[in-house]
């Protein structure tokens, strides 16, 4: 037996989940598609919007946590202003990308998955990009780069902090 509480959103936030819902028919054989809707009101899922779909969809909220720890696409905290994605599949692993994810840890002072205390940045590593071709590679706010290496990636974070 599941216990349910209520857990109160803003007005916007409650409407935008319940038009999803109404989407897909409230129905949580489409779990999935409701919570990457979901994810894109505000690029994260807060605690509450979990909660907001246990309640509604009248499943533990146990096994929404579940879904969204198993799948890396799921994020729980607010991405910082600069949000960067490296790749540590086979083909960058092999042309240097621990060094790159090394390099960005210690100049950043955070672990992939956190978002630094300035929130200007975050970092993720991912086991694929699909960019083999162009490895070893990152994602800078939707915007791929190739071919890195530690002065690129020097480069790249320049460039950031000025426009910031």
């Amino acid at each position: 037996m599941s216990q349910h509480f209520k857990f109160k959103l803003n007005e916007k936030d409650e409407k935008d989940i319940k038009n999803i819902l109404k989407e897909y028919e409230y129905d949580s054989n489409n779990l999935i598609s409701i919570l990457q809707k979901t994810q894109n009101i505000h690029g994260y899922l807060p605690r509450n919007f979990i909660f907001f779909l246990s309640n509604e969809l009248n499943i533990p909220s146990a096994e929404i946590y579940s879904i969204t720890t198993f799948y890396s696409q799921f994020k729980f905290n607010k991405f910082g202003k600069n949000h960067i994605i490296c790749c540590d599949g086979t083909a960058c692993h092999v042309k240097g990308s621990p060094k790159i994810i090394n390099y960005l840890e210690g100049i950043l002072k955070i672990k992939p998955g956190e978002t630094t205390k300035d929130k200007l940045f975050s970092l993720d590593v991912v086991a694929c990009l699909g960019c083999c071709a162009i490895s070893p590679v990152c994602i800078v706010n939707g915007e791929i780069y190739g071919d890195l290496n530690i002065d690129k990636v020097k480069k790249i974070l320049n460039k950031l902090q000025k426009v910031d």
